[in-house]
């Protein structure tokens, strides 16, 4: 739904708001995934529920109140989920059931990108201590975002027609979001749809200066086709999304366009002996990247195609009475095509004449078998043992330079010597979880367990080539102005992790009070890191330093605690209900040769004070980060101060189909550096001399907003 600016004026006018609709339904009916995936225990960071009501664009920011949960800087719609230190790949990420492949050397599209916010329902966080029937192929964790639940009718005979729409806006940088909703249904028939939209211009810092490059649109549609009976359940969704811009100032490039188009078949049936699941997905990308604006112009037209299918076949098997034994057998294939090209520029000596191919027809295909049982030993103890035997094959085709020229010499010898070796990897992967939950009494529970987790390199980490300095600043979604060559030897990361929880919480399922506790510890086999093999001038400007670097094993130790809590303060007063929540954590990461990893979280702090009286509800809430000291050397990682930042956010429920929301972010309008926000590169460029500085983060903004349902 691309809306002129007209439009969005219009739509604002009516409505400012976030997009709430999606969360009343989220669990309305069963069975689902959601209601397939309710059993599975997690023992770190865990969510399973109807997403809070926020306003944006980026989904990656839904998950901002998870202990251990971070995002590193992107575009605004694309920020990377960081997990206990973990980052990107190294997380797995579901969409309604569905795996996304970031088609884009610099991930751009980033797998939550493919899904706003007015599009999810539920999301399901685990950190660490992963089951194997959660995913394979990453070592943090997963991330599952699910659309609400289909709605039916009550009843046959009966008929269902219900909708909304939202819009919100955001003065920092002129951001405007709207989204709309429509289902028609009977009692076994459901057709949902789903549209958003939004854009924004580039945001300022506490300081009032433009951080250049970083507007951004992003529009979206969803359709969804259900039906149901006799405890059975077949649903597909479909849709699209386009991006025809998107700035990335801590990036080289800015995205100029992102289409992709999505089709996800899922079907759940019960049986006797327990649940069946099937999905069956598929998604083709057509990327973009180059300059679209005049805040950081260039010519350099790259091009990605990426296709994603795959399948998930699994059984949950009720071995005893009551649930409280469980099998649960399974067999996942995931299949990903890419090629990477970039376009000749006509008169350029540099790039041209004939087109740089980055990756040609590469593959990375994956099959998986796991199986996982669930055993409650006796009123308090229970136990979740599991294992999966995942084998990933990689390959890629031969390449070639823009040209064989003096300004390509590098890169041409780069593609020989790449094209004179075979390309073909195959590793067999496995992983293993194992378990224990120990509920002491109603108000007190402890979980603890060991899992090995293992990932293969991604197709750019292996089957980047290119050793000129231009090419390999390409290859970058870390967001730190360096450059990076791929290494066709990379081995997998096997990832070994211990961890426990200690949860305190009072008696019943309302949860009015609770304190967790979460220490972790990994220790990585072969870690891709990177190393140092040059240096160069960030746009040619000598008093800035950037370092190209070839991705490399490394042993690397990650280790930290992350804490939550909700402290009750008063009940049933003139004030209403007040509580004290928040968060608290510090990760810490070294390679065990020596030396810092990127973007490790220093401590932070999110303490709010939440108030609730009838139709209002209000939070206002500190956010602090400590100075960040430890940082990468090779990567020239820069020193972050520390900072803290003031929000403050209110919601009223005007009646029971309209809700009003306002609030201030940066209340006292702090100027300060997000220790995962990387470098501004796009402010580099501009000033053309200096060096390279982090990324300021948001300034104040007055957000408000409003929804509508019907």
């Amino acid at each position: 739904m691309k809306l002129t600016r007209c439009a969005f004026s219009v739509a604002l006018a009516c409505a400012c708001s976030a997009q709430f609709q999606s969360v009343a339904h989220a669990q309305s009916v069963q069975p689902s995934q959601s209601a397939v995936d309710e059993k599975l225990p997690a023992i770190t960071v865990t969510g399973d529920k109807p997403v809070p009501q926020k306003s944006g664009a980026d989904s990656a920011l839904l998950l901002s109140s998870q202990p251990g949960y971070s995002t590193a800087a992107a575009g605004g719609v694309s920020a990377l989920p960081v997990l206990n230190g973990f980052a990107a790949d190294r997380i797995k990420v579901k969409l309604d059931g569905m795996e996304v492949t970031a088609a884009c050397g610099n991930q751009m599209n980033a797998p939550m990108s493919y899904m706003p916010p007015s599009q999810v329902g539920t999301v399901r966080v685990i950190a660490g201590i992963t089951p194997v029937s959660a995913g394979g192929d990453s070592i943090a964790g997963s991330i599952e975002l699910n659309s609400p639940a289909p709605q039916y009718a009550d009843g046959p005979g009966w008929s269902l027609v219900k909708g909304g729409f939202a819009a919100s806006a955001r003065s920092v940088n002129s951001e405007v979001s709207v989204s709309a909703n429509a289902t028609v249904a009977t009692d076994s028939l459901s057709i949902g749809y789903t549209a958003s939209s939004t854009r924004a211009e580039s945001y300022v810092n506490g300081n009032g200066d433009k951080v250049l490059g970083s507007q951004f649109e992003s529009n979206n549609h969803a359709l969804t086709l259900a039906m149901r009976g006799s405890g059975q359940q077949l649903v597909l969704k479909v849709g699209q999304q386009y991006i025809p811009y998107q700035g990335f100032p801590n990036q080289y490039m800015d995205m100029t366009g992102n289409r992709a188009t999505f089709a996800n078949l899922g079907y759940d049936r019960n049986f006797d002996w327990g649940k069946l699941y099937a999905k069956l997905y598929w998604q083709h990308t057509e990327h973009e990247m180059g300059f679209f604006t005049a805040e950081r112009t260039g010519t350099m037209p790259m091009d990605t195609r990426g296709r994603d299918m795959g399948y998930t076949v699994r059984a949950d098997i009720d071995l005893g009475q009551d649930g409280a034994d469980t099998l649960r057998l399974g067999n996942e294939l995931h299949s990903f095509r890419l090629n990477d090209y970039w376009p000749a520029v006509p008169g350029s000596m540099m790039m041209g004449p004939a087109t740089y191919v980055n990756i040609n027809n590469g593959t990375r295909d994956r099959f998986a078998l796991f199986a996982e049982w669930e055993h409650k030993l006796d009123a308090r103890w229970s136990t979740l043992l599991g294992m999966r035997d995942e084998l990933v094959k990689t390959d890629a085709g031969n390449v070639q330079a823009y040209g064989a020229g003096m300004m390509n010499a590098a890169d041409a010898a780069a593609a020989t010597a790449f094209n004179a070796r075979s390309h073909g990897k195959t590793d067999n992967n496995i992983d293993v979880t194992a378990l224990a939950r120990f509920e002491q009494d109603t108000g007190k529970s402890f979980e603890f367990g060991y899992a090995r987790k293992t990932r293969s390199p991604n197709l750019y980490e292996r089957y980047t080539w290119g050793r000129g300095t231009m090419a390999m600043t390409m290859t970058n979604w870390f967001g730190d102005g360096n450059g990076y060559v791929g290494n066709i030897d990379l081995k997998p990361e096997v990832a070994n992790t211990v961890s426990a929880t200690a949860d305190w919480h009072s008696e019943g399922g309302e949860r009015r009070w609770f304190l967790k506790a979460t220490p972790y510890f990994s220790y990585v086999q072969n870690y891709i890191d990177a190393d140092v093999i040059g240096s160069f001038n960030p746009y040619g400007i000598a008093s800035a330093s950037g370092a190209l670097l070839r991705f490399a094993n490394h042993d690397a130790r990650l280790y930290g605690i992350n804490l939550s809590w909700k402290m009750p303060l008063a009940r049933n007063t003139a004030l209403g209900e007040l509580a004290f929540t928040g968060k608290a954590g510090v990760t810490r990461g070294a390679r065990v040769g020596g030396g810092q990893l990127y973007h490790m979280m220093p401590f932070n702090l999110l303490a709010a004070l939440e108030q609730r009286s009838g139709a209002w509800s209000n939070r206002a809430e500190i956010n602090y980060v400590a100075r960040k000291t430890l940082v990468d050397a090779q990567r020239l990682e820069p020193v972050t101060a520390s900072y803290t930042v003031v929000n403050l956010k209110s919601t009223y429920q005007a009646t029971k189909a309209i809700a009003l929301s306002a609030g201030i972010s940066n209340l006292f309008n702090r100027n300060y550096a997000d220790p995962l926000g990387g470098v501004n590169l796009s402010g580099l460029a501009n000033a053309k001399s200096g060096a390279l500085q982090p990324l300021p983060g948001y300034g104040r903004s007055l957000d408000v907003g409003v929804s509508v349902s019907f």
